[in-house]
């Protein structure tokens, strides 16, 4: 590209935390110009976040449906959108921006209802527009290593799948304070039917996913809600079953004290494992039967083509989370800039979580509070 791609955003004004961290990582590879926003539903607020982040008085919006109008309609309008909102926000902006033919970021879980899922799944297909879906932990460049490592037949056949995804910043009632993540996090017309399920959960079973190739078909799950007065699930434990016949094991919290944001994928074949961790990021232990374990560095030996895809900083520099973020707005960048150049994406680029995974999402989410319901029944994730 010669020049960068005109963004907007909806949501991620003042105090909002993941909008700081969508700007950043759009930033982070010069492709991106943040040029207008609907930055919160109060038009005060929007405007005034507005002028923090330097913006055109005139491309400060009071809503998604003036922006997505009005910068349809200017020779130099937004190409792509990033809706940065609670679930419950996702789904009218994001139809919104497509009809008029605007590409759309969106932060995961791709709604707060499964018949809205499929109704913007419909949408994309007729828009032929890139959907990225923000499934962030995708970007790490070792996450990527295990999914090549997986598809190479490194493992051998998938027989074991341990997933987890332990916070602890819900162990009380912050939603009781005023804390503006708990409060929209924990009330179920914001978030949907889940809480720590949806918020946390979907990342945990897109990564395995992810990383396995497999299709998970089932899951008996138990999801509670430890604090006091909480309307939705701080906690889930659930079985999983793949259509390959592996099997594995899911657990999401919030009210884990002692750990922060503690994603883990830990996979087993019939010839060898993978062991990657979100706090650890840098590092994949390979550890093939009767071998020594072997360390695999995100830009050291074993790394492949496929890592330093995603990389930026040559060994021994740690990346983490933004740059993960950050390879996700790089991917699309790639994707939005082929089809503006009449020509093929860069194939790496093309590992961006999309609409099919948002409907993944949430038909995994129906599943497991289903199955709650019913004393943890098996309960089929395609019914």
């Amino acid at each position: 590209m010669t020049r960068r791609i005109r963004l907007g955003m909806v949501g991620g004004g003042q105090g909002a935390f993941i909008g700081a961290v969508h700007r950043i990582a759009a930033r982070l590879d010069d492709q991106y110009e943040l040029v207008a926003g609907a930055l919160s539903s109060d038009p005060a607020r929007a405007h005034a976040s507005a002028a923090a982040l330097h913006l055109e008085p005139g491309r400060s919006y009071a809503g998604f449906e003036e922006m997505a109008e009005r910068e349809a309609a200017r020779p130099d309008g937004i190409e792509v959108a990033t809706i940065a909102t609670p679930n419950h926000m996702h789904f009218a902006p994001a139809r919104a921006f497509l009809a008029r033919g605007i590409h759309v970021i969106c932060d995961k879980p791709v709604t707060h209802r499964l018949e809205d899922a499929l109704t913007l799944a419909s949408a994309v297909a007729h828009s032929g527009l890139v959907f990225a879906l923000m499934h962030n932990y995708t970007g790490y460049p070792l996450v990527r290593q295990a999914r090549e490592m997986v598809a190479s037949g490194a493992l051998g056949t998938i027989r074991v799948v341990q997933v987890e995804y332990p916070q602890d910043w819900l162990t009380t009632a912050l939603e009781e304070t005023g804390q503006k993540q708990a409060a929209w996090r924990t009330d179920p017309a914001r978030s949907g039917d889940a809480g720590c399920i949806g918020d946390i959960g979907t990342h945990a079973f897109h990564l395995a996913e992810f990383v396995t190739g497999l299709r998970c078909e089932s899951v008996a799950a138990e999801l509670t809600r430890f604090v006091k007065g909480r309307a939705l699930d701080d906690n889930a434990q659930m079985l999983l079953r793949f259509s390959s016949g592996a099997r594995g094991m899911l657990w999401s919290s919030q009210v884990a004290p002692g750990n922060e944001n503690a994603l883990r994928l830990r996979l087993y074949g019939e010839k060898a494992g993978l062991d990657w961790s979100q706090e650890q990021p840098n590092a994949l232990l390979f550890t093939p039967l009767g071998e020594p374990p072997q360390l695999i560095r995100r830009a050291g030996s074993g790394a492949s083509a496929v890592a330093a895809h995603a990389s930026r900083v040559p060994a021994g520099h740690p990346e983490g989370y933004l740059e993960a973020f950050a390879q996700i707005y790089r991917d699309v960048a790639e994707q939005i800039g082929a089809r503006l150049e009449s020509r093929d994406p860069d194939t790496a680029s093309l590992l961006v979580p999309g609409i099919v995974d948002g409907v993944r999402g949430m038909r995994f989410i129906t599943a497991a509070v289903a199955s709650s319901r019913a004393n943890a029944a098996w309960t089929a994730i395609d019914a």
